[in-house]
């Protein structure tokens, strides 16, 4: 009876050993990454203000830092001028236009009146050849006039996209905040110049994040997109949720910082989880564990 019941006993052992091992599941290591942004400036200059210190959490639309202005507003006052003096050419130019039009339409009926008079014979030749110079004159002055209106016009267009630029660098001298985040590094300080397009500051949103792991392909049916794992801090108890948002479609040698749990494998396949963090428990850099 003891060895039936012993041998009972050993049988339940090893069915639940092999569910257990059947129903357990695998764990990859990580490395937390967050949506980084490397923010320019877009107006290079002197750094009048720089208004945030590394750490420091901002907000969308927040003004970060602003870049010296003063040589810009000296070109700009310069355009509105020439744009003032334009304006002006542009006026006398529409009024000469104008009076050189009445000239051209007077002589030209003046002429058409003689010409007809001239097959009636009530007036001479001369006359006539007279009145078509003065035709001919007043239509290349027609034609100048208008050539001379349609350059002060070009001018002026040309003036308006200049003061349009310098406006827009006026208007990025003052660097904010395209995104909520935390600076993470500063580049330049106060008073230092920085050049155009060069980056001013790092910013990291940690929002959302996402965390790589490598599985092997034969692990490939068992995940999907949109699938759900386990999220678990390196050293910590508490579970996060993540979602699978893309899986490679290639595949790749393993990478020897990586750990999978089957290392026999040559190959694997790259597998991105991403992972809410509203509550800023996750960060940059941080090891955890992904329970697929």
């Amino acid at each position: 009876m003891k060895k039936f019941i012993l041998k009972i006993f050993i049988l339940v052992f090893f069915v639940l050993m092999s569910c257990s091992r059947d129903g357990q599941k695998k764990i990859f290591t990580g490395i937390v990454e967050g949506t980084t942004i490397q923010l320019p400036a877009l107006t290079g200059g002197k750094i009048n203000e720089l208004l945030v210190n590394e750490g420091d959490q901002v907000q969308k639309g927040q003004i970060i830092a602003q870049v010296d202005t003063l040589e810009l507003h000296f070109q700009k006052k310069q355009l509105e001028g020439a744009l003032e003096e334009l304006k002006a050419q542009e006026k006398l130019a529409t009024t000469d236009l104008s009076r050189i039009k009445k000239d051209l339409e007077y002589i030209q009926k003046k002429y058409n009146r003689f010409f007809q008079l001239l097959k009636s014979e009530t007036i001479d030749q001369q006359t006539i050849d007279d009145l078509s110079n003065r035709v001919q004159s007043a239509e290349s002055a027609y034609q100048a006039a208008r050539q001379k209106f349609q350059t002060i016009a070009a001018k002026k267009k040309q003036l308006q996209a200049q003061l349009g630029l310098i406006l827009k660098k006026i208007a990025d001298a003052r660097i904010v905040a395209p995104q909520d985040g935390f600076i993470t590094n500063i580049y330049y300080e106060e008073e230092e110049a920085v050049p155009p397009l060069n980056p001013l500051v790092e910013i990291i949103n940690l929002d959302e994040v996402w965390v790589k792991i490598y599985v092997s392909e034969t692990m490939l049916p068992e995940i999907k997109v949109g699938q759900k794992v386990v999220v678990r801090p390196d050293g910590s108890s508490k579970k996060l949720e993540g979602k699978i948002s893309w899986i490679s479609p290639k595949a790749e040698f393993t990478p020897k910082t990586i750990l999978t749990p089957e290392t026999r494998t040559s190959l694997v396949y790259a597998v991105k989880i991403l992972i809410p963090n509203q509550d800023k428990i996750l960060k940059q850099g941080m090891p955890v564990e992904i329970h697929l």
